[in-house]
């Protein structure tokens, strides 16, 4: 890759570094690192330098007029608008070029074992370089909309933690929590890495809780793989850890056969996007459609069976009809019903 687009690539990593809500203010080590985690798998300094990223900070502004601040506070950079974002600044025709011949070559291997599982993505992008012509023409957005992934970062940690895994190495980390917004350090062996609604998450053993504990990437930071030999659980196995849950959650239980009624509209949609993949059709009626599934009840299935507001309703077990019932009746109640 030439040095032009080296910065360019270094450019769009630094951006995506200062507005990641999550790790405000990055210093100049934290881009540093970034830039060498996405660019060549590695944080140890070798191929970049604190020179390389001064001068990609100046370009920033310079060039694309990057509204980038310093603060002395939390001695790292910020923009000082809100909204800004170097994903809007246009490709070039060349950036273009390179595109569309790597959306062409992905093409080719979509149907190779390795690469099935991300078969809707890359047709995704192939869509996205060949649907016009010039697809830098701006009046394309008035006809065709595509949907829009979140920025969540987190994602230049991912060839760090993939390399503990491997060799079964610890790794510490300070990880910021969701509900009180505190930052403490965590010791973990990485055990797997698993990607849910555009959002990545480590499946690890956690040294001070003694149990399996899911992390979210985008709330880590300062991740360092030790020297030191992990432990992996007796019995923990990748392939089956996520077999009887629906999205993120987990956890040893037994997994219960749910039946759910559906009408006929939402038996379509889920029939063309099942939620488990033990769903199987039980009664087709002239009104309502039965399904059944086996899995751990968890609070992403709640969510998605509460997604069919009145469409759906749990036969069994219970226990989850239960469960359904409370939330319908706490909605109820929030509109004053």
């Amino acid at each position: 890759m030439s040095q032009i687009k080296n910065a360019q690539v270094r450019y769009r990593i630094i951006d995506r570094c200062i507005r990641n809500k999550y790790r405000p203010n990055p210093t100049k080590r934290d881009l540093r690192e970034a830039c060498e985690e996405s660019l060549f798998g590695s944080s140890e300094g070798s191929n970049i330098c604190d020179s390389t990223i001064e001068k990609d900070l100046f370009a920033m502004r310079m060039d694309h007029d990057a509204p980038i601040k310093y603060s002395k506070i939390s001695r790292g950079y910020y923009y000082d608008e809100e909204n800004y974002s170097f994903d809007s600044i246009p490709l070039t025709s060349e950036d273009l070029n390179a595109i569309q011949f790597a959306a062409k070559t992905l093409l080719q291997f979509r149907d190779i074992d390795m690469f099935k599982q991300f078969g809707n993505a890359i047709d995704k992008i192939v869509d996205r370089v060949t649907i016009a012509e010039n697809p830098l023409d701006e009046k394309i957005q008035e006809y065709v909309q595509f949907e829009k992934g979140i920025n969540t970062g987190g994602n230049h940690f991912l060839s760090r933690l993939l390399e503990a895994i491997q060799n079964v190495k610890k790794v510490t980390f300070d990880y910021t929590s969701f509900a009180s917004n505190k930052s403490k350090e965590r010791t973990v062996t990485p055990l797997l890495l698993k990607e849910y609604r555009n959002r990545w998450y480590l499946i690890s053993n956690d040294d001070e809780k003694n149990k399996i504990i899911t992390y979210a990437l985008e709330r880590m930071d300062n991740v360092t793989v030790t020297a030191d030999n992990g432990a992996i659980p007796e019995g923990f196995s990748p392939e089956n850890f996520f077999e009887h849950t629906i999205g993120i959650t987990t956890y040893d239980a037994v997994p219960e056969k749910i039946e759910l009624k559906a009408n006929n509209l939402a038996a379509k949609y889920i029939e063309s996007q099942p939620f488990h993949h033990t769903q199987e059709t039980i009664r087709v009626g002239k009104n309502k459609t039965i399904f059944a599934l086996k899995v751990i009840v968890t609070e992403e299935l709640i969510r998605e069976i509460l997604s069919y507001g009145g469409e759906i309703e749990i036969v069994s077990p219970t226990s989850l009809r239960d469960k359904i019932a409370d939330r319908v009746v706490d909605m109820i109640n929030n509109y004053n019903l």
